[in-house]
């Protein structure tokens, strides 16, 4: 970030989508809970992982949600996965999708990873729709 009163343009861009993405919720939260420390970290992610990668005009964000969780799943990475998984609630890739890409880690990552992220995604669908039947 260019100074604390006025971000990047890409900073700024990064965190739009990030909210659009993983909602105001999330950000809000992730923002509060923000320290010294893990600020500098805060920023990169923002600009580069938001503001770079997610709001290029290529692809769309279920392209890249799916992509995503494929990527997360196969690298075990549980707690960004469950925070992707949710975030299919905003970026429109379905489960029939998510299923598809899941299919793709077990021959292309393993069975192991696959399997455990199946069991993620089930608990995370499983409380995501008792949240909208509440």
């Amino acid at each position: 970030m260019t100074s604390a009163a006025v971000p990047s343009r890409r900073y700024a861009e990064g965190m739009e989508t990030r909210r659009t993405v993983l909602g105001n919720s999330h950000v809000d939260s992730a923002e509060a809970n923000k320290t010294d420390f893990d600020s500098p970290f805060q920023e990169l992610i923002t600009e580069a992982a938001w503001g770079h990668v997610w709001s290029r005009p290529g692809w769309s964000k279920r392209e890249r949600s799916i992509v995503t969780i494929a990527l997360l799943a196969a690298l075990g990475q549980d707690e960004e996965l469950a925070m992707h998984i949710r975030a299919t609630a905003n970026t429109g890739a379905t489960k029939d999708d998510i299923c598809e890409a899941l299919l793709h880690v077990a021959i292309y990552a393993g069975v192991p990873a696959a399997n455990h992220a199946i069991k993620l995604a089930k608990q995370i669908y499983k409380e995501m729709e008792a949240g909208r039947a509440a």
